[in-house]
């Protein structure tokens, strides 16, 4: 059988160097007769993308790139790394080497790494719609946790404190708040756009998402215009033909100048109007929900952040909770963070409960699990879930449902987005602060009753 080989070049400007290696790749494998792929990462964007299913079957990756590119993708495979000069220059001896390459060994996977390697996996496989917004919630998540976490201190000196001009709760406030958190939707709609379009997205994403959050459209304005950032200058890309000569002009003068004028007349004109309605619609409505309606609301937030630990259901309930912060509805914020320290907080204490019915391993891991739930971070239950998800899964849902449900019933609140335990001290973050720790503990026992009583004696 053939040996298939995949490639990537790509150079810091991303205009000549990046597709003189890959067409001298190319013609050294054409003359080998040997089948290649390479793709090119240019000022552009990708080009000639690796499926999972190329890169799947080739016997090794040959990165010649002096750009960074993301080499988690490729685990598993021999990966053959060099300047882009070099494949310039020896094409055919890049081939050889890489054909003559060994696979590696598999490592052997430790329990503890589960986690790790389950939500590679899932980033791997995430394709569409999900992809590109999941990619913009990455890149900002960071600015809302630091905003979240400065405004939160700044309530630390009294709920009105940063009211007082020139000190520093108000500092504190100008910092996470029109600082920080001012960037959260610029920077979601600027990275959705980067997920589609690559570098060229960048610059009309961020301004269609700057503009949704001047109009009050929030950060459902922002995502409708990271996506339509994103596909435009996609679009623009394929269908704008230049000479060689004038192609530098496109990527640094054309595309930005077109796809921003673009997004930003639609935004203004089309996108920002009802999108600003509907907000405001969902703000009044959240803020005036019955008892009955809130529980209700909480229930299905717990179980969503309970399904699938840290996965696009997960995902999704969480997004919708902080975007809601900035338009100053922090209940639901409340549910997400009391359900998503449940799973691994009850399976936790669940090891500890019913030992006999675990493995050693996963008595170690529920340790570690401890750690991670008192953190906020969900996918500390991964490993038990992978493991027997039939048992596991229905009691983290009915246990993060049953912590969300009464978050709400409690009328708790929550203005940082993340932290877990850490932020539970700082005054004035959370609302109610001794029923929400119950809320919490309520959910954890249960999620640890179920486990239990559902789960066999584990073989030792």
């Amino acid at each position: 059988m053939t040996k298939k080989l995949v490639a990537v070049t790509a150079c810091p400007t991303g205009i000549a160097h990046t597709y003189m290696a890959a067409e001298s790749l190319s013609k050294a494998a054409k003359s080998k007769g040997i089948e290649i792929k390479v793709e090119t990462r240019g000022s552009v964007g990708v080009e000639n993308e690796l499926s999972e299913a190329e890169v799947r079957e080739a016997h090794a990756v040959i990165i010649a790139a002096d750009a960074k590119v993301d080499r988690e993708r490729f685990a598993g495979k021999t990966i053959i790394e060099v300047p882009v000069g070099e494949a310039i220059k020896n094409g055919g001896g890049l081939i050889d080497r890489a054909l003559e390459a060994a696979p590696p060994a598999p490592a052997a996977a430790d329990l503890s790494d589960q986690v790790k390697d389950i939500k590679a996996e899932r980033s791997a496989t995430a394709t569409g719609w999900y992809k590109h917004l999941m990619t913009g919630v990455s890149y900002m998540i960071p600015f809302t946790v630091a905003g979240g976490i400065l405004v939160a201190l700044s309530f630390a000196f009294g709920i009105h404190a940063a009211d007082l001009p020139n000190t520093l709760p108000a500092y504190l406030m100008k910092i996470g708040g029109a600082g920080a958190l001012g960037f959260m939707v610029p920077v979601l709609a600027a990275f959705i756009a980067y997920s589609i379009a690559d570098r060229p997205g960048i610059v009309p994403g961020m301004v269609g998402g700057y503009l949704a959050s001047q109009v009050g459209a929030g950060f459902l304005g922002g995502i409708i215009a990271g996506f339509l950032a994103g596909y435009l200058t996609s679009w623009l890309t394929r269908v704008i033909r230049l000479p060689k000569t004038m192609e530098g002009l496109k990527p640094v003068f054309i595309l930005p100048v077109l796809s921003t004028l673009i997004t930003g007349l639609l935004m203004i004109y089309v996108v920002g109007t009802p999108m600003a309605a509907i907000m405001t619609g969902l703000q009044h409505w959240l803020t005036t929900l019955g008892q009955g309606s809130a529980v209700a609301l909480g229930l299905v937030l717990g179980a969503m952040m309970g399904f699938d630990l840290g996965g696009p259901v997960n995902k999704a309930a969480y997004t919708f909770a902080v975007g809601l912060l900035g338009s100053g509805v922090y209940g639901p914020q409340a549910v997400v963070m009391a359900a998503g320290m449940t799973p691994p907080l009850g399976l936790a204490l669940a090891t500890f409960m019913a030992p006999r019915k675990f493995t050693p391993e996963q008595r170690e891991a529920g340790k570690a699990a401890a750690v991670l739930g008192i953190g906020f971070i969900t996918e500390g239950a991964i490993p038990f879930a992978a493991a027997d998800p039939l048992r596991v899964i229905p009691a983290t849902v009915v246990g993060s449902a049953i912590a969300g449900g009464l978050a709400m019933l409690f009328g708790t609140t929550l203005r940082a987005p993340h932290g877990g335990i850490f932020v539970m001290p700082i005054p004035n973050v959370v609302g109610n602060p001794l029923l929400y720790i119950v809320a919490i503990a309520i959910g954890t026992v249960v999620t640890a009753i179920l486990v239990t009583a559902l789960k066999k004696p584990a073989q030792q």
